[in-house]
C-alpha cells in the first residue's frame, strides 16, 4: 500500500521537532498536514491521551497494538512496539501482541484487555457485560474508563492511518526482539 495523499511540506521547526522525538518525521503527520488544523488536533489529542496515568502503561500499550493488528495498521504496530521499548515495557510480551491469542506469554488480565480492545474495534462493537465486569473488578472504574478512552483513540489513529495508506516506517527495527506477524484470524468486523 502506498500513501493515498502526497506528503505535505512541513515547516523546518515541525520537522526538527519530529526528528528529535522519533528519529524521523512520522508519515501520519506528513499525510495529515495538508490540513494543519486536523493534524494539530490529532497530535494534541494523542498527547493528552498519552499523558493519562490511571491505567497500567503495559495494558494500554498492548491494547493499542491489538487494535492496530486487528485494523491492519502496520504503522501503529511499528511505532507502538518502538514506544514500548522506549518506555521499558516487557518487549517479549509486546512483540507477541499481534498474535496474542496463540502466544503463551500473557496473563489472564492482559488477555482480557486485548480481547476488550478487539471487541471495541469490531463493527459493531462486541463488548460484553461479562468482559466489562471482569475488567472493572480487576482494574477499577477509573482505569477502565481510561482504558476505554485509550482504545477509542487507538481506533481513531489506526483507522485514519489505514485509510490514508500510511504503513510501517521501520521504527521497530531498532528493537532487539522482532515483532511477531499478526495472526491470520484477526480482522475488523468479525468477533474474535
Amino acid at each position: 500500500m502506498a500513501l493515498r495523499v502526497p506528503k505535505a511540506e512541513l515547516s523546518a521547526e515541525v520537522t526538527e521537532s519530529m526528528i528529535e522525538q522519533f528519529g524521523a518525521v512520522p508519515e501520519p503527520l506528513e499525510a495529515t498536514w495538508h490540513n494543519p488544523e486536523v493534524a494539530r488536533a490529532g497530535q494534541e489529542m494523542g498527547a493528552r491521551v498519552n499523558a493519562w496515568n490511571g491505567a497500567d502503561a503495559s495494558l494500554k500499550s498492548f491494547a493499542h497494538m491489538a487494535v492496530a493488528a486487528q485494523v491492519g495498521c502496520s504503522w501503529c504496530l511499528d511505532i507502538g512496539y518502538f514506544q514500548a521499548q522506549n518506555q521499558n515495557l516487557d518487549l517479549t510480551k509486546a512483540s507477541q501482541v499481534p498474535r496474542w491469542r496463540e502466544s503463551e506469554v500473557f496473563t489472564p488480565l492482559e488477555r482480557d484487555v486485548m480481547e476488550y480492545a478487539e471487541a471495541m474495534t469490531n463493527t459493531p462493537p462486541t463488548v460484553t457485560d461479562e468482559l466489562s465486569a471482569a475488567l472493572l473488578d480487576r482494574i477499577g472504574t477509573a482505569a477502565l474508563v481510561e482504558l476505554t478512552g485509550f482504545i477509542a483513540f487507538a481506533n481513531f489513529a489506526t483507522r485514519n492511518n489505514t485509510a490514508l495508506g500510511v504503513t510501517s516506517q521501520g521504527f521497530s527495527a531498532a528493537c532487539e526482539i522482532p515483532l511477531a506477524a499478526p495472526a491470520e484470524t484477526s480482522g475488523v468486523g468479525s468477533p474474535a
